[in-house]
Parts: structure tokens; sequence; C-alpha cells
């Protein structure tokens, strides 16, 4: 059996005073990880006319993040039981301040990708040292307190990130979103460095001997994941026989069944894949991954209409994406104790369900001549949805899977949620790009030998520049309803798609997955403070409790 070593709270000698610093200190890190992820949704046309950077560019910014997050959110946590995690804790708020002052400095859009690449490998030390963390430093009472304030944390950081990118680039400028991160970082590792005592495992059970790292699991997964990321875009942007495209998708193909060999003989497995021979958990790793295709990327590009189209400013923007944000912290907070006292799978399908009903919404409402009110009902049923699914998520996998097994279901699922991230940017790009081109190709507004251009000029956040590029008047006025028309059609194709797939998704949940019969675990045990441990390599314990809302 595991056995955490750590110690109560507080420091060694001349360490701060008072039980809550912990606390500060790592629910700062989770407020900067996860509102990073939307924090950059306002400021993208800023930094496509700052940089000039293409289409492909901007869909980099948000995926790489999300795309290190997910690759290495296992081997983390595995790596914080061998050496430390509070070491591994500071260590990551240390590569995601640096990297944070690298995005700032950015001289070109490639130096930024870079840049966030590094800070997602930063957030995937710190998200998977929070909940272990928090573990050693509290107990009893205190222990449901402290969940509580870090869970809300993270709700609040996706319902602020849109408005506080707004207000940073209309009244700064659209690197504020990565300086604004220094100070914070800078204050939680002082207040982790002199309140947060080290702890990590001693042994690994059964099987025996330290913990290990999975170094060729992890290796391949992370190679898996890029190319096919990669294939997907570039499958977009420049056809699917494309040598590169190919090859992309080729080397995806191969280091799956790397990682599917090394999963099956490796002797502390990254994922035990006899796990998905249980229909539940399966049907949740999928569900996982779709509900956060479904739920979010596809707000990057309205954001993009938002500014580009609309003309609203980036803090008008952030306003107007804020009722999904809202929806979802006022119900996961209100509803957070009914949710739990059910089997999860019921508000997981529902919620689903709800997410899939606000995207369809949004496609059946969205015309040529919309304004941002249009989205407000689609975003308030998806808010009500993912208010409803995020607060169960884990401690319905945590139930699909043997008890011994927790750690790794916890760290699978997460794992799952952020790639559904990263591939449904990808996959919604590519159908977005599509569909504007097929519009504007179909428009005599443009010459044929312009149409390319202006459709690619458009995706890319660019669209003030095609109308401006146009003759004045009646020529003018055509391109810039085509313009109007082209967006909204591709807003409306994705949105249709993200609708499909969380309806799909809801309703197999709702068909397949099943109450656990375990002893301690399902909805209400898997999801109380008690179940968070950190798991080593074997996932003999669970990682994580449950998710803040939105992450």
């Amino acid at each position: 059996m595991h056995n955490p070593r750590s110690h109560p709270p507080g420091g060694p000698d001349g360490a701060v005073r008072g039980k809550w610093w912990p606390l500060v200190a790592i629910t700062l890190g989770n407020f900067m990880l996860l509102v990073d992820v939307t924090i950059v949704n306002t400021a993208l046309p800023q930094m496509a006319h700052g940089l000039n950077t293409s289409f492909s560019s901007l869909q980099w910014v948000m995926d790489i993040y999300a795309l290190a997050l997910a690759a290495l959110l296992m081997v983390a946590g595995s790596a914080a039981d061998l050496f430390g995690r509070r070491r591994l804790y500071v260590l990551g708020l240390v590569v995601f301040a640096v990297s944070s002052l690298a995005c700032g400095l950015a001289p070109d859009g490639t130096v930024l990708i870079v840049a966030r690449a590094v800070q997602g490998v930063g957030a995937a030390a710190m998200f998977a040292t929070n909940t272990p963390l928090l573990m050693a430093a509290y107990q009893g009472r205190d222990r449901g307190v402290a969940f509580g304030v870090w869970g809300g944390t993270g709700g609040a950081a996706t319902a602020v990130g849109p408005l506080l990118g707004g207000l940073l680039t209309e009244y700064a400028d659209w690197r504020w979103i990565f300086w604004v991160n220094l100070p914070l970082t800078a204050l939680a590792v002082w207040a982790t460095l002199r309140s947060v005592k080290e702890s990590r495992l001693e042994a690994t059970g059964p099987r025996g001997g330290r913990p290990g790292i999975d170094w060729p699991g992890a290796i391949s997964f992370t190679v898996c994941a890029g190319a096919l990321t990669y294939g997907l875009m570039r499958g977009g942007e420049h056809g699917w026989s494309d040598s590169g495209t190919v090859t992309a998708l080729v080397v995806a193909a191969a280091a799956l069944i790397v990682f599917l060999l090394v999963e099956r003989r490796a002797r502390q497995p990254l994922l035990e894949l006899k796990l998905f021979r249980r229909p539940s958990f399966a049907v949740l790793m999928a569900a996982a991954l779709l509900l956060q295709a479904a739920a979010f990327p596809y707000l990057t590009y309205g954001g993009l209409w938002l500014q580009t189209v609309l003309g609203l400013s980036p803090m008008q923007a952030g306003l107007a994406v804020m009722p999904m944000a809202a929806v979802s912290l006022v119900v996961g907070a209100v509803g957070g104790r009914v949710l739990h006292r059910v089997a999860p799978q019921l508000p997981l399908g529902i919620g689903l369900l709800l997410i899939g009903a606000g995207a369809l919404t949004h496609s059946l409402l969205l015309s040529a001549d919309s304004g941002w009110a249009t989205l407000a009902p689609g975003l308030a049923l998806g808010g009500l949805g993912v208010g409803m699914s995020m607060p169960v998520l884990v401690s319905a996998a945590l139930g699909a899977a043997p008890p011994e097994r927790g750690g790794m279901a916890s760290g699978a699922v997460n794992t799952f949620r952020q790639m559904g991230y990263a591939l449904g940017i990808a996959v919604l790009g590519m159908v977005f790009a599509s569909r504007v081109r097929t519009v504007i190709s179909g428009s005599d507004a443009l010459p044929a030998d312009a149409a390319g251009r202006a459709a690619e000029a458009i995706s890319g956040g660019h669209s003030g520049d095609v109308v401006a590029s146009a003759p004045a008047g009646a020529a003018r006025q055509g391109v810039e309803a085509l313009v109007h028309e082209s967006f909204v059609a591709g807003l409306d194709r994705i949105c249709l798609v993200s609708g499909i797939v969380a309806v799909v998704a809801g309703l197999v949940v709702l068909a397949v997955v099943r109450p656990s019969e375990q002893p301690g675990s399902g909805a209400g045990a898997a999801s109380g403070p008690t179940a968070a441990r950190s798991g080593g390599g074997d996932g003999s314990t669970p990682r994580a409790e449950s998710e803040p809302v939105g992450a």
C-alpha cells in the first residue's frame, strides 16, 4: 500500500504563520494555469495583427498549451511522487513564469508558439501536484474547506479569463495577458517555500520498488498526440494528399502502436490498457475527450467573429461570452452537493445533452446579420451543461475503475479532457476554414485569384484587412457582406458539429455507463476530498478528486 510521506501544515522555522497559506499557494497556481486557457481568446485578433500570424499559427497558440498539458500530465504525477511534490510544483511555477515572460516578449508567431508549449509543461507540473499537496496540508473539516476553495477558484478562473483578457488587451497590450502571471507566480513560489511541506511516495505497493517513470510510454504518447494534431491542421490547410499531412498522420499511427505495445509490457505503465475492457471506463474516457472538444473550442472562433467581424472591443467581446462561464460557475457551486448525491453518469450525460443543445441553438439562430446577443441563449444552455457535467467527471471515472487504479483513472480522464480541447481546436478549425473557403469561392464579390487569400485572411482574424483592401463604394459593401456571410457560415458549421458530437456522447453515456458497484467508490465516495491522492506510475491511488468547473 502507498504510504505518502507528508507533514502537517506550516513550514520550517521562519515560515509564514497561518494554516491557510498552503491553500493560497496552491490555488494561485491552479488559477493561473486554468485562466491561461481562456484568457488568450479575446486577445487573438490583436495577436494576429501584432505578429502578422496565419490561421494555423493562431490555432497553435491555442492548441500547443493544452497539448503539452495533456501529454505530460500523467508523467508529471509520477515524477512528483518520485522527486517530491512541492519540488515539482515550485519547478512548474518557475517554468510557467519564465515562459509567460517569453510569451509576452515574442517577436513573432513561432517564438510565441514555442513559449506556449513550455508554458504547458510548467502547467502540467503544477496541475499534477495541486491535489496531493492539498491532501498533505489539510485534514478533516479543513480539508473540505480547502478543496471547496480550490474548486471554486478553478471555476472563477474560467469565468474571469475572457474578461481579464479583454481588459488587459484593451487598456494595456495583449502581451500583458502573459506578463500578469509574473507577480502571481512570485507570490505563489514564496508562499509555497514558506508554508508547504514536502511530500512524496516511499513505496509503490504490491509490485515493490521505488516509483518509476514510464518514459517510453510518455514519449510515444507525446509524439502521437503532437503528430495527430499537426496532421489534422495541415490537412485542413494543405489538403489530405499533401506529403506533410500524410507523413504526420503516419507518424501518429506508428507512435500509437508503439505506445500500446509499451503499455502492455511496462512494469509501471502510464495507462493500464485493461481498464478499457470495462465499457463504462472506455465510454467515460471518450466522453471526457468529446465534452471538452464540443464545449469550448468553438468559442475561439466566436471570439474572432465578435471582434474582427462585428467590431466589438476586446472588453466587449469578453463580456459577450460570459454567460457560459457565469452560468457554469453558479450551477457548479449551487448544485455541487446535489450532483454528488446521484449516480455521476446522470449529470454527466444530461450535461452533455445540454452542451449539445447550446451549440445547436447557435447553429439555429446565427445568420449574416446576427449581433452579439444571438450567442447568449446558446451560451447559457452550454454553461448549464458544463456546470452539471464537469464537477462529476472525475468521480465517474473513479467509480468505473478498480479502487487500486484510482490515480490512473483520474490522470487519464484529465489527460483525455485536455486532448479533447487540443483536437477540438484542430478539427473545428479545419471545418471552419473549409466552410469559409467554400462560401468565398462561390461568390463573385472577389476575383477568383483573390478568393483563396481572402478566405485565409478571414479565418486568421484579418477580416478588416479584406474589407479595407476592396475598392470604396458598392464593391466594398459587397465584400463586407461576403465577410459576414462566410464567417457566420463557418461558425454555424462548427457549432453544428459540436452540437451533434455532444448529443451523441451524452446519449452513449446514459446508455452505457452504469453506477459503480465497488464499495467506497462512485458519485459520493469518489468525489470527496478523502479520495484525492497522487499516484505513482502504477496509478494505485487517485491523483485528483474532482475538477474545477470549466477547467
